[in-house]
């Protein structure tokens, strides 16, 4: 499991070795792991260290001083280091004099530098960059370093509202910030310093692909079909039916227990899936462990009657999509359940929800409907949040924005509704689920280098998960 850590959590754990420490101790080894990384990406990018120019952006405060610590040892290191003081009043004095010490330039303008350092503005930062700074980081060509958080970015909801600096790789020092998984477009590669921190329970935390190959179901020798968990669908209509035919194949392939489906379009789904068990209505679908609903199935009278069916059970539901839009206006129908119940909305569905957008705090957005409804929420986007009613935060970057193509939500749902019908919480499964559809979409989106091959659609999505799956359990296994 990965953490993310808020600026006040990452202060609190620093204040002990700043009380014990010699002074500057706790920046030197800072800037000794940002040193590193720069190096590695002056040699990666220039096949170098000695000889070649990199240039310092230097804010007032610690963050400068990392930066300027930094750039006196990348000068003992035999690099062209260069400065630009953006308030040189201000500048952090021991750092200042330590640059100077071993040969640094302090300049007006960056030159034509091979890498850029940005230490303009550190976890206490708010806000956009300042003109002059914006002057100077627009004006770049060069390859941007940034010191623990890019400049301009929130560091803790790792929103943007004005200039920032986008750079190729960001430097944490001692902790990762929830900025690092909210803001990856900005961020870039995130690379950890250890600098000695004890750190608390994380303010966020995301499942690493071994994490989830773990937990993800797979048959034991004592399992049958109905211990492996009987997921039922409710999904898709006249109008829909490719949506009853991707969350249904989803959930066939997630696990390997039993899918029942109920809807409109149960011939073409059974056409297309024969091991899968069709029925008219929920009352007669049989035994079921858990419901995936929503996805492309209207908000007719039928489907409401439905939705409030599936709900009125004791069994886990994850709705989706059209059971939202019918949620919205009757939110009583979750609000009083006992089980386990799992939303997923896109950034319109939580604003039809809730009456207003998640605005730039996406994950207080979040906690604050899973608290208030007593429900576990996943908010869909390059970096889903999931929150349980007691503030419990998950996250998963997708690495990319492949899975943003119609019908890719009604994947997720089926494979959510599998993953509960197995035996997972709301929140294991929305984390897991996350998880093995994002690389799924990067699996079938991406050449055998790695390189962004070509779009996709929805459908070769669900066949990508099989894969998806492979590849987070052999991580495991060692397969």
């Amino acid at each position: 499991m990965r953490g993310y850590y808020t600026p006040d959590q990452v202060r609190d754990a620093e204040r002990p070795l700043l009380e014990a420490g010699p002074p500057g101790a706790l920046m030197r080894r800072a800037a000794y792991g940002l040193t590193n990384v720069v190096v590695g990406e002056l040699l990666a990018r220039t096949g170098g260290v000695v000889g070649r120019e990199v240039c310092v952006l230097v804010g007032s405060g610690d963050n400068g001083g990392d930066g300027l610590w930094a750039g006196a040892m990348l000068r003992q290191r035999g690099v062209a280091v260069e400065a630009v003081l953006l308030k040189p009043d201000r500048a952090h004095a021991e750092g200042l004099a330590a640059f100077r010490r071993a040969g640094g330039k302090v300049v007006e303008s960056p030159g034509e530098p091979d890498l850029v350092v940005d230490a303009i503005v550190g976890i206490s930062g708010k806000g956009p960059l300042r003109p002059d700074a914006d002057a100077l980081v627009s004006a770049l060509d060069a390859p941007i370093v940034a010191a623990d958080i890019p400049s301009g970015v929130d560091p803790e909801t790792g929103s943007v509202d004005g200039p920032a600096v986008r750079a190729a790789v960001t430097v944490a020092f001692g902790a990762r910030k929830p900025a690092h998984v909210l803001a990856v477009p900005y961020c870039g590669r995130v690379e950890l310093v250890d600098i000695g921190l004890d750190l608390p329970d994380p303010y966020l935390s995301a499942f690493e692909p071994a994490d989830v190959g773990a937990l993800w179901p797979i048959p034991r020798a004592t399992d049958d079909k109905y211990t492996q968990g009987v997921v039922g669908v409710s999904a898709g209509s006249d109008r829909y039916p490719g949506a009853a035919l991707l969350c249904t194949g989803a959930a066939v392939a997630a696990t390997s227990g039993m899918v029942r489906y109920v809807g409109s379009a149960a011939a073409e789904v059974v056409s297309h899936y024969p091991e899968v068990i069709a029925a008219s209505d929920p009352q007669s679908s049989g035994r079921v462990q858990a419901w995936a609903v929503g996805p492309g199935f209207g908000t007719d009278d039928v489907s409401k009657q439905w939705l409030t069916d599936i709900l009125a059970s004791d069994l886990p539901v994850v709705v989706d999509a059209d059971g939202l839009t019918v949620l919205a206006s009757n939110p009583g129908l979750v609000r009083d359940r006992t089980a386990p119940t799992l939303l997923t909305p896109h950034a319109g569905e939580f604003e039809r929800l809730t009456g207003q957008a998640p605005g730039p705090d996406r994950v207080a957005s979040v906690r604050a409907l899973a608290a208030e409804w007593g429900v576990t929420v996943l908010l869909k986007g390059r970096a889903t949040v999931i929150a349980d009613p007691d503030g419990t935060t998950y996250v998963n970057d997708a690495g990319g924005s492949a899975a943003s193509t119609a019908g890719s939500g009604d994947v997720l749902s089926g494979i959510l509704g599998a993953l509960l019908a197995s035996g997972m919480t709301p929140s294991t499964a929305a984390a897991c689920g996350a998880r093995v559809h994002s690389l799924a979409a990067a699996t079938a989106a991406h050449g055998v280098d790695g390189e962004f091959a070509a779009p996709i659609s929805a459908s070769p999505l669900l066949s990508a998960l099989p894969d998806a799956i492979r590849i987070v359990r052999s991580v495991t296994t060692g397969e």
